[in-house]
């Protein structure tokens, strides 16, 4: 073997050696923080505005609670058109309907075996209809999820309060699971008991909430029947209440919460409004409100619709505050949504999308203090590139970063939208905001909780440069997103 033959075996050795060294020391992703979603948890996450659709006989008998004495007979939708319902969600920007099948009166708006109490006895199609049936084709055909709410109070049966009640309640949600194609989600208030007419007695029963449903197995149903389903309640077990129904989370409002300490109906409000630090359980919150005073439609509520710039005060207050906007479009008695509610929806999603259609901050040169192992997979850059799932990461004990847009020119906004990395947990505790003014940082927004999307809106800003410095975490920052936009009138 001459010389040059053992230079290059030697070199082919050494260089073989530098690849193992460098593959078995590569950088590791940052590790998990606390509670984090499951695969459900994201896709509903990520699906941000939802519709909920209230309509039953109490949209014939102009009240928001029925007593579940109501006739069958009422319920008569005289032009019931279910893809102008789920088209306007659609175009709305809604990604899901929920639709309420059954509510505390009891009358169900699909043909259920277990009760004469539905559309089955109803004039409307002859006793022939589905609602539940033509709503969620509607969502397949026009490309949104579909949802159901099954009340667990029923003022109507007569078993109401007793153990043979429980039965019916998890066979008419076996009814809803495999008859309609895939749910997405599955609603659970928090209505435990009280008056009603329960099958003739006209009286009053209670439950204790904690025990009579066995809320385990009903979500064990729910689970073998519909895998991909989220469950609300508030105490979930994969979606909390957000406290209140005015659609609006708290200022500071983490994903996580302690589920332990809730039960369906039971519920510590301003906690569930702001979540834990730390929390045992992922359980992000959904901020519940009506397009108009009730949930139910009412002809004097025609001119009580919520304007366009309300809606967008709801979207900045709960998307905006890393929760989902679940928004309820109550159809009227022809069995559509009206046209006030129509147009108001509209002007809404223009003037958002007009918003958000243009990220300002998409050709930044963006910069770091710190990349984790300086590994192009973290790299600051990731946050201008519009993909959830990417990020940018530091080093495991670098807690404090700071990180630097530079925008080669002036640009105007009003409005900065951040999101971290949601399969790494919540991780962020404060942050605050700077923008480059007469030579010098200056600083324009603190804030706290940011998790799927934190929107900054304030006064109209022009700047070159814009930083983010992490003021306060526990762990390694992991962002996946920092965008700059201009609010349109």
């Amino acid at each position: 073997m001459n010389m040059n033959s053992i230079c290059r075996q030697v070199l082919l050795a050494v260089t073989l050696t530098t690849l193992i060294r460098v593959n078995t020391t590569a950088v590791e992703p940052p590790t998990p923080y606390g509670s984090v979603p499951s695969t459900r948890q994201l896709q509903w996450q990520q699906m941000e505005f939802i519709g909920f659709l209230h309509f039953t006989v109490n949209t014939f008998t102009d009240r928001e609670w029925g007593n579940g004495d109501e006739a069958e007979s009422i319920f008569n939708p005289t032009d019931f058109d279910a893809e102008q319902i789920v088209r306007t969600a659609r175009d709305a920007g809604m990604k899901s309907l929920i639709l309420t099948a059954k509510h505390h009166d009891g009358f169900c708006l699909w043909p259920s075996k277990f009760t004469e109490h539905s559309v089955k006895n109803s004039p409307w199609k002859n006793g022939k209809g589905d609602v539940v049936k033509e709503i969620s084709a509607a969502c397949r055909k026009y490309g949104i999820k579909f949802g159901a709410y099954l009340s667990p109070w029923d003022r109507n049966h007569k078993d109401y309060g007793r153990p043979e009640y429980v039965t019916y309640y998890r066979n008419q949600m076996r009814e809803l699971l495999t008859q309609y194609g895939p749910i997405c989600e599955v609603w659970f208030d928090g209505a435990n008991g009280g008056s009603g007419y329960y099958g003739g007695a006209r009286e009053t029963r209670t439950i204790d909430r904690r025990t009579y449903y066995d809320w385990p197995t009903t979500w064990q149903l729910v689970r073998d029947l519909q895998p991909g389903a989220c469950m609300f309640s508030d105490a979930g077990p994969d979606v909390r209440w957000a406290g209140n129904e005015n659609g609006v989370a708290g200022e500071t409002c983490w994903a996580t919460i302690t589920s332990a300490d809730f039960a369906p109906g039971e519920a510590d409000e301003k906690r569930l409004n702001r979540g834990d630090r730390p929390g045992t359980d992922w359980l992000p919150p959904e901020c519940d409100v009506s397009i108009r005073p009730g949930w139910f439609y009412h002809e004097k509520e025609d001119g009580k619709v919520k304007t366009p710039e309300q809606l967008i005060n709801l979207y900045f207050a709960s998307i905006g505050r890393g929760a989902n906007l679940l928004l309820n479009l109550p159809p009227d008695r022809r069995g559509q949504i009206h046209e006030n509610d129509v147009k108001s929806l509209r002007e809404f999603r223009h003037r958002l999308d007009a918003t958000f259609a243009h990220d300002l901050a998409r050709n930044a040169k963006v910069t770091a203090s710190n990349t984790r192992g300086g590994d192009a997979r973290f790299t600051p850059a990731n946050v201008t590139d519009g993909k959830r799932d990417t990020y940018w990461a530091t080093g495991d004990f670098i807690t404090k970063p700071e990180l630097v847009l530079d925008l080669g020119k002036p640009v105007t906004f009003n409005v900065v939208r951040l999101r971290e990395y949601l399969p790494l947990g919540q991780r962020i505790e404060e942050f605050a905001l700077d923008q480059w003014k007469e030579g010098q940082w200056v600083e324009f927004a603190t804030g706290t909780s940011i998790g799927n999307c934190r929107l900054i809106r304030g006064a109209t800003i022009t700047t070159d440069k814009v930083r983010l410095r992490v003021t306060k975490s526990p762990v390694a920052p992991a962002l996946s997103e920092l965008g700059l936009f201009e609010e349109k009138p």
